[in-house]
């Protein structure tokens, strides 16, 4: 039985472990059948409508390329291209478009918005990212996990993910830890560690999550080490100092690899990275704050990963084809 077929997909904690390990096999069997040329169009003739009040290079590129894929049409609506919200109401906006397309995709800010949007719709919704969770990226990490360590299985994997843990990586990482049982270490400064509070109101956490200051006792043995970007264009100058002079401790460097004691560790990042000065917005950040060969994770670092790295960005496309496929078509023979 198809456990996504017209349903939402807003978070990971929407289903159970059977469920997520039923779209990882399906995504890895579709990837095997797009490898061999012998992929089969499911979604021909449905409409996908992309909304993204905030701008993106993979998740957008993802649902186009996978939609094209199978054979769907897709209408992009960008920030600043719908009355989303300021001069129609988001029920109303959802309501029309629930009558118009087979599935929304939703990239913007607040939850709440994508719940409201999911309820009146109607149709299946997929959440590209919200500031609270990024649930497609880890379904892309977990499909890499699959791939890279095809000798173990994810509850035998330790993932530790360093620098600020408030954000929507951690706390999907989190509820992926939650439904899959693997090891997860949220390392930060303790002011950018999740509230215990935080993590009751969404999480179950069980023993196997370890939150803590402690670099050392974080990294210790663990298989993936996993960063993201510490700052946001949008965000004040002060809001960087108070970051960049808390995070630089953080940075993902031959040294961190080095203490977790695993010549074997592999590095993860879910991109864009600061990892050099070939971007404005990172030769900025560099100057700036003085830092060495990097802001989140070094050059070195990054280049010396960069083939798993850039395997978690295109597994989104496999990912999210798995998703689209599912949740629009009950039943599929691949």
């Amino acid at each position: 039985m198809n456990p996504f077929y017209l349903r939402n997909f807003l978070r990971l904690n929407d289903f159970n472990k059977k469920d997520i390990l039923f779209l990882l096999n399906f995504s890895k069997k579709i990837k095997f059948k797009k490898l061999i040329n012998k992929e089969k169009k499911f979604l021909k003739n449905k409409k996908i409508v992309l909304i993204f009040e905030k701008e993106s290079t993979r998740t957008r590129c993802s649902f186009e390329a996978a939609s094209f894929d199978q054979g769907a049409h897709t209408t992009y609506l960008g920030p600043g291209n719908t009355h989303l919200g300021y001069k129609e109401s988001i029920e109303d906006t959802a309501e029309t478009l629930g009558k118009i397309y087979d599935g929304i995709l939703y990239r913007g800010h607040e939850h709440k918005k994508i719940k409201k949007i999911a309820k009146f719709s109607k149709i299946p919704v997929w959440n590209g990212l919200t500031n609270t969770y990024h649930p497609t990226q880890i379904l892309s990490d977990l499909l890499t996990i699959k791939e890279i360590f095809p000798n173990k299985k994810i509850n035998q994997i330790k993932i530790s993910y360093i620098g600020d843990s408030k954000n929507n990586i951690s706390y999907s990482l989190l509820e992926a830890a939650n439904l899959l049982n693997f090891k997860l270490s949220l390392i930060s400064p303790k002011e950018y560690l999740p509230k215990k509070k935080t993590l009751k109101k969404y999480l179950n956490i069980k023993n196997n999550v370890l939150l803590t200051d402690n670099i050392e006792q974080g990294i210790y043995k663990t298989d993936i080490i996993y960063t993201d970007v510490w700052i946001s264009m949008g965000e004040k100058i002060e809001q960087q100092e108070e970051k960049i002079n808390k995070l630089k401790f953080y940075q993902v460097n031959e040294k961190i690899l080095y203490l977790s004691k695993n010549p074997c560790v592999k590095v993860f990042h879910c991109l864009p990275a600061l990892h050099n000065n070939k971007t404005k917005f990172g030769k900025n950040i560099i100057k700036k704050f003085n830092l060495k060969n990097g802001v989140e994770i070094t050059n070195n670092v990054f280049n010396s990963n960069k083939k798993i790295i850039f395997l978690q960005s295109s597994n989104r496309v496999h990912v999210v084809k798995s998703l689209i496929i599912n949740s629009l078509i009950q039943k599929t023979n691949l």
